[in-house]
């Protein structure tokens, strides 16, 4: 039962725009740093965190995408006439 909701937050998750996110980074920031023992700040805790991850799992995808190397291909022969040299011997 947890492990299933936990799958459904992060489909959800997944499914927000960074930009988006981004946007609220701030406000959940100032909210954060002052601490007052409330609910309301231990959801602005969660929500700081959620934006970060995002951002986190984004710039790690978006690296390794960068350094992954194409597959290489095997040359092939060239087609039509091979170049042939006349030696006399």
């Amino acid at each position: 039962m947890l492990e299933s909701a936990l799958d459904k937050l992060a489909q959800q998750i997944l499914a927000l725009d960074e930009a988006s996110l981004c946007s609220l980074w701030e406000k959940y920031k100032e909210r954060m740093e002052h601490f007052e023992p409330s609910r309301e700040w231990e959801k602005a805790m969660i929500i700081f965190f959620i934006i970060n991850a995002v951002r986190a799992k984004n710039h790690i995808f978006n690296e390794q995408l960068k350094n992954r190397q194409p597959p290489t291909r095997p040359e092939k022969p060239p087609k039509g006439k091979p170049e042939l040299k006349l030696v006399k011997g």
